[in-house]
């Protein structure tokens, strides 16, 4: 679904990445590690064209998107859920749900109708009980969730996550684990998460980066158990 080659970018002369290359399968999770200040967010929004490629290639099944715009790359089927600011504060749970239906009617991902707020709703059932309440009113791990639901009803057919259980109580991160990790059965995920072992669960693939650079990779249990891992980890 996802094919970055020897990609390079930062922030004006400042560069944080420094050829990453990465797959993602169409179906499946592939976790982004490493300690703060490596480049993962970069990468993210890289990735979504929020930032610029300065060299290397980016591809979304088999299309090139180097140089595409976000709105081109929203409409060919990614969707970004971002660290922080995810949710517009002064507007419902059902009106920022519907910042995502008008999306994928726009983009044509839905074939030219507004997807049913019950994809967001079936995969975070709490919701339901929330769409006349404002958003930022919410718990953090509410906001994430009407986040991520804005984002499915997209139709996306790669969704990107930075940091998506950052903030979240306990009880709600297993809820929005097991969310991810049954919604990596139908598309391509690629989420960015300090929670090693929550992480390596929802992927079968991980990424460590070091320093603008991919230190190593490889199946999830595999790099577990590398004892690498905590040494690209470490602060």
């Amino acid at each position: 679904m996802l094919d970055v080659q020897d990609l390079q970018a930062g922030y004006g002369r400042s560069r944080v990445l420094f050829g990453i290359s990465l797959l993602v399968p169409q179906r499946g999770a592939v976790a982004i590690l490493g300690r703060n200040g490596v480049g993962k967010t970069t990468l993210m929004r890289a990735i979504m064209g929020e930032l610029p490629a300065e060299e290397g290639r980016i591809f979304l099944a088999g299309q090139e998107m180097t140089r595409a715009r976000t709105e081109q790359r929203v409409k060919s089927g990614i969707a970004y859920v971002p660290q922080e600011g995810a949710v517009f504060a002064r507007m419902s749970v059902r009106e920022n749900l519907m910042v995502g239906a008008i999306g994928a009617r726009r983009g044509g991902q839905g074939g030219g109708r507004a997807p049913s707020l019950d994809l967001a709703i079936d995969a975070f059932p709490k919701l339901g009980q929330r769409l006349a309440q404002p958003a930022g009113t919410l718990s953090g791990g509410e906001r994430k969730m009407v986040a991520i639901g804005r984002a499915l009803l997209g139709e996306p057919k790669l969704l990107l996550l930075d940091e998506p259980t950052e903030g979240v109580w306990v009880g709600v991160i297993e809820e929005i684990a097991d969310r991810l990790t049954e919604l990596a059965t139908r598309i391509g995920v690629v989420i960015v998460e300090q929670h090693v072992d929550l992480a390596l669960r929802v992927a079968g693939h991980a990424v460590v980066m070091d320093r603008g650079r991919v230190g190593f990779e490889g199946p999830s249990e595999a790099v577990r158990d590398d004892p690498r891992l905590l040494r690209y980890l470490a602060p």
